[in-house]
């Protein structure tokens, strides 16, 4: 996408008398470019911009698949149908000022949205614990409004609100399925995860044989870390990355939070989490966070020590947990 169509969408999204005076890239992108727009009057706006140019991730058979809960959340559409369904559950999500699918400003799915300048929660809670306590309070009651919501079928917002069905009979058979993948793949790239490929796939089978059926799915995130949540200036935290949201067990939701905040998770626990579902989840987690960016390093992921310290930390998680 040139200057140019970035200025004419900024006007049509800013309103004119505004001319486009800068344009900075946000680091974190994996799958779509995040690019700062600043006005000549100061107005910022960020951009969305899904590209098959701006996807870091190696193309996999499966990828276009949005019966799949777990394949990449891509595209303007699964955007929409996500802000949609946060916004209605009072879910703080950033304003959405454009959107462009039929290719009036460029030839890819183009949004423009509020800008939210600020630090996002992960730094906050480094910088300031005390002054992070609030937005997480706030944090824990968007869970909440989103674990309320019910829906009797699992897989994309966008899918199930659609009417559609997803693939596979439950979620912990979806991601069984899943985690037996991230384990081939992961054993194929590291000998220690194919010494122990055996031991890691029997414990996974017997965790999900522990898990009873269950028929009502909640609203989840599914990548919900301190990094995907934003802080406006009244202290709320602001959902970003919301492509992959989808209804699924909320013990999902509840493992990712957990492996991210560590130990500043305790706010927003929630109360009658399923611990089977917990276990199960916890290692499929693990092995998901070596095979993913062990897969990513595969291509030209910029940040790279950053992205091989997350598989080694998480390959060593796994590695207990084979065990526990």
């Amino acid at each position: 996408m040139t200057r140019e169509q970035l200025a004419g969408a900024a006007r049509d999204a800013l309103g004119g008398g505004r001319r486009l005076d800068a344009v900075e890239r946000v680091a974190g992108g994996s799958k779509k470019g995040v690019y700062r727009l600043a006005m000549d009057d100061a107005t910022t706006a960020i951009a969305y911009l899904w590209d098959d140019a701006e996807n870091y991730w190696p193309a996999a058979e499966g990828d276009d698949d949005l019966t799949d809960p777990f394949s990449p959340g891509l595209g303007l559409d699964l955007f929409q149908a996500a802000h949609a369904r946060l916004d209605a559950l009072g879910v703080r999500v950033p304003a959405i000022r454009l959107v462009d699918r039929d290719g009036a400003h460029c030839p890819a799915d183009l949004a423009i949205v509020e800008d939210l300048p600020g630090e996002n929660l992960e730094a906050l809670l480094v910088r300031d614990p005390g002054a992070a306590a609030p937005v997480m309070a706030r944090l824990a009651e968007s869970l909440g409004a989103m674990r309320g919501h019910r829906a009797p079928a699992y897989g994309k917002v966008a899918v199930v609100d659609g009417g559609g069905t997803s693939r596979g009979t439950s979620c912990e058979g979806v991601v069984l399925d899943r985690a037996l993948r991230d384990l081939a793949e992961a054993a194929s790239r590291d000998p220690r995860i194919a010494g122990a490929r055996d031991r890691l796939e029997e414990r996974l089978l017997g965790l999900a044989a522990a898990v009873r059926p269950r028929a009502e799915y909640a609203v989840v995130h599914g990548e919900l870390g301190p990094d995907h949540v934003l802080v406006d200036a009244d202290g709320n935290p602001v959902a970003i990355d919301i492509e992959g949201s989808m209804y699924f067990d909320v013990e999902w939701e509840h493992v990712f939070l957990h492996i991210r905040l560590d130990d500043a998770y305790q706010p927003l626990r929630a109360d009658g989490l399923d611990e089977d579902r917990l276990a199960l989840y916890t290692l499929a987690q693990r092995l998901s966070l070596t095979a993913g960016p062990l897969r990513l390093l595969d291509g030209e992921f910029p940040d790279r020590a950053f992205m091989a310290g997350i598989a080694e930390h998480n390959l060593k998680q796994a590695l207990e947990l084979a065990h526990a």
